[in-house]
């Protein structure tokens, strides 16, 4: 029996890459189950934490002035973050990332120009920070997939970045399809046949 065919591994990815397990994760749930959803993202989350050696990974909504966490994977002997938990958007680093005044990728945030001055209004530790918009199809920022470590992590890989980025376009798709589910058209087209 012959194998179905996957696109990724036509372009050189194997089936351990991150990218093909981000993949398969999120395009194999169902659009119509939050819970299901919601389970998939938490294990994207704790995949891509454990494969690039973060301590903290979560999505982040922008809504009324406030950077919520959503969905948060976290070392479970170091949790700093706690889902639902909220702070003032312009005080976020995320923020900082969507408007362009800290980049995505950080290597070290306390060497970094930007960052370093951050450090101390922070209650804990960030070495590696990375993060990414999610960017929704009408172009509105939903907010943001963000990850860092609490150590500078060795050999930090800019690639990590682009990594993000696509786990963030195939997150905003979910997004954008369950908001699609729970919100139906007001209206709906009456297609019945009437007499002239």
């Amino acid at each position: 029996m012959t194998p179905p065919l996957n696109p990724l591994n036509d372009l050189g990815y194997k089936a351990d890459d991150l990218t093909v397990q981000v993949t398969e994760l999120l395009v194999a749930t169902s659009d119509t189950s939050d819970i299901l959803l919601d389970k998939t993202i938490s294990d994207v989350l704790r995949l891509l934490r454990e494969r690039m050696k973060m301590d903290v990974v979560f999505v982040s909504e922008f809504t009324d002035g406030q950077r919520v966490f959503r969905h948060v994977s976290q070392a479970p002997d170091s949790p700093v973050i706690s889902e639902g938990g909220s702070e003032p958007l312009e005080r976020s680093w995320c923020q900082r990332v969507v408007d362009g005044r800290l980049p995505g990728f950080i290597a070290d945030a306390s060497e970094h120009p930007a960052s370093a001055p951050l450090l101390k209004d922070i209650p804990f530790p960030i070495g590696t920070h990375i993060s990414t918009p999610i960017v929704m199809d009408n172009g509105d920022i939903y907010g943001t997939l963000c990850c860092f470590s609490f150590h500078p992590v060795d050999q930090p890989n800019v690639d990590d970045l682009k990594k993000l980025e696509f786990t963030a376009r195939l997150a905003a798709q979910k997004l954008e399809q369950r908001r699609v589910v729970r919100n139906p058209p007001e209206t709906v087209p009456d297609w019945q046949l009437k007499p002239k």
